[in-house]
């Protein structure tokens, strides 16, 4: 027999109260837990088989939002000729794609777009913590340092487009090293802060082997700095706990390591699989006895520190998809409870809310 819709939005919301009493019920066990194209794009496509093109039509967006740019410039960039040529067909004429010096500066971002791209990738995803954040954001600026000294060099090692167009013009390597010194100047002044909280940010993953004393605790309330170090200094030479935090540094290294070896065999789904960083931390110092009260609190403070608005931004896209204009009769408690479902990780208790249903005999 079908459910009325009626039946359904109750009990869509039932399955959400109980994933509520769930996570209130594991946030309780914590000790501390704060909330710190137009019609002429029809036509490329035969232009391009015409010509013989490798790609058969023109990238104008990417599925992933801010993938988009340095994509679509990729394919303009390897689509340059048949695109003048296009143009050409449409009495259409534009100086800058025969201009050298801004050829040079479109190949020149098409490689430089894809690096930030790479560093984008690094940083989506659940269970990033803030730590993990800043390590990415820190890397990538040792890496500006070496594609500044491989222009600097004119190897271009790391710029195959611009390696490619190199081939046939002179470029200008001063000004475009320039430029990368300029990015790095400032990601250096955007991250200045987080780079000085990195100990920080660092305890809930190594707090035995930080100075205790260059720990920030001006900004989480309820944490005793005497008392903090009082407990670290306790805890040191205590075997059991030591050996929890260390096996803790040795399942990050293995989930690091497995994904490293997932991406770079383009097993994107199986990365999803894998356990999830912060959730690996929680449940360490969810282990550590209460005694040590200052540190718990000190370290969930950390992490609850958000790394990104990514798990914000997915919130509103699931919201999205959900509301749409098929499910006019949606209302805000059902809207809610479907949210809730789509982007946790509980699963509703099925047997227990089933066994609170009244049972109906057939008649």
């Amino acid at each position: 027999m079908p459910l009325s819709a009626k039946t359904v939005k109750d009990r869509t919301i039932k399955m959400a109260e109980d994933i509520t009493r769930q996570q209130i019920k594991d946030i309780n066990s914590a000790v501390a837990y704060s909330i710190a194209c137009d019609e002429s794009k029809d036509k490329v496509p035969y232009v391009l088989d015409e010509l013989e093109s490798t790609y058969s039509d023109l990238q104008l967006h990417n599925k992933v939002r801010w993938l988009s740019r340095g994509e679509v410039l990729k394919r303009f960039a390897a689509c340059l000729e048949e695109v003048k040529t296009f143009l050409g067909s449409k009495g259409l004429t534009f100086p800058e794609l025969e201009q050298p010096e801004w050829l040079e500066k479109l190949h020149f971002m098409v490689d430089m777009t894809a690096h930030l791209n790479t560093l984008n990738t690094a940083l989506q995803g659940k269970g990033r913590t803030a730590l993990h954040m800043l390590e990415e954001v820190l890397a990538f600026e040792r890496k500006l340092t070496v594609l500044a000294r491989d222009l600097q060099k004119g190897t271009l090692s790391h710029f195959p487009n611009l390696r490619d167009f190199k081939e046939a013009h002179m470029i200008n390597s001063e000004y475009l090293h320039s430029a990368i010194i300029a990015m790095q100047t400032s990601f250096g002044k955007r991250f200045c802060e987080f780079r000085e909280e990195k100990t920080t940010l660092s305890f809930p993953v190594t707090p035995l082997s930080l100075d205790p004393s260059l720990l920030n605790t001006t900004a989480l309330a309820g944490v005793s700095q005497p008392d903090l170090e009082m407990e670290l200094a306790d805890i040191a030479d205590k075997d059991i706990w030591v050996s929890k935090c260390k096996r803790l540094t040795a399942d990050l290294e293995d989930v690091a390591r497995q994904k490293a070896v997932l991406a770079q065999n383009h097993k994107w789904r199986d990365i999803d699989n894998l356990p999830k960083p912060d959730k690996l931390v929680f449940e360490t110092w969810n282990a550590i006895p209460d005694v040590y009260v200052n540190m718990k609190k000190y370290a969930l403070g950390v992490l609850s520190i958000f790394g990104s608005t990514y798990v914000c931004e997915q919130v509103f896209s699931n919201m999205n998809f959900i509301k749409s204009k098929h499910r006019a009769r949606l209302t805000d408690d059902s809207l809610r409870s479907c949210v809730k479902m789509k982007v946790t990780a509980y699963s509703p208790d099925v047997q227990t809310l089933c066994a609170e249903v009244q049972e109906q005999k057939s008649h």
